[in-house]
């Protein structure tokens, strides 16, 4: 059983940052209910983010949503429409004004993570990117940031809902 948050994406239909070849592809931020296992739609990336950081101390329940129990049916539905990926638990929030982007590959074998800076210069790819950058402009760093503030993991990718055109669903 799952208890972790997710992101559901499809490059074919985006609405919403990370982004994929200069689109954007995440299509609903998404999140499991630690009690009743339903899917519930998260509204924006910062709330999503926001549950992200806390998973592990403060499970996603369907309460936390207003107006919303576990009784209730789903969100949305687990299935092959769209590509899900599922990120680990307590991956920290974005730090302010910094940008978190992720890049499905093409064949669909690997999700690659970097940061936008806020001053738009450098795309981040590496924590030794992050501690060059906050060297170079202290402006950003504000005493309270720093390379542990960013985390380079991925999001699993479901093979399952992977389309069976790409490479990657090929090879299962």
């Amino acid at each position: 059983m799952k208890k972790i948050s997710t992101e559901k994406i499809t490059p074919q239909q985006p609405k919403t940052q990370p982004e994929i070849g200069g689109k954007k592809w995440v299509e609903i931020w998404s999140a499991q209910c630690g009690e009743c296992f339903k899917w519930r739609i998260i509204p924006s990336e910062k709330e999503y983010e926001e549950i992200r950081s806390k998973f592990i101390e403060d499970p996603f329940v369907c309460s936390k949503k207003a107006g919303v129990c576990c009784n209730e049916k789903a969100d949305i539905e687990y299935d092959k429409s769209r590509t899900w990926v599922i990120d680990k638990p307590n991956t920290p929030k974005t730090p302010a004004g910094f940008k978190r982007r992720m890049t499905l590959r093409r064949d669909g074998s690997k999700i690659d993570c970097h940061y936008k800076t806020p001053n738009g210069t450098k795309r981040l790819r590496t924590p030794t990117d992050v501690s060059n950058f906050l060297t170079s402009y202290p402006e950003y760093n504000n005493g309270h940031i720093s390379a542990q503030h960013f985390s380079f993991n991925t999001p699993k990718i479901m093979q399952d809902t992977l389309p069976a055109t790409s490479a990657a669903a090929a090879k299962d």
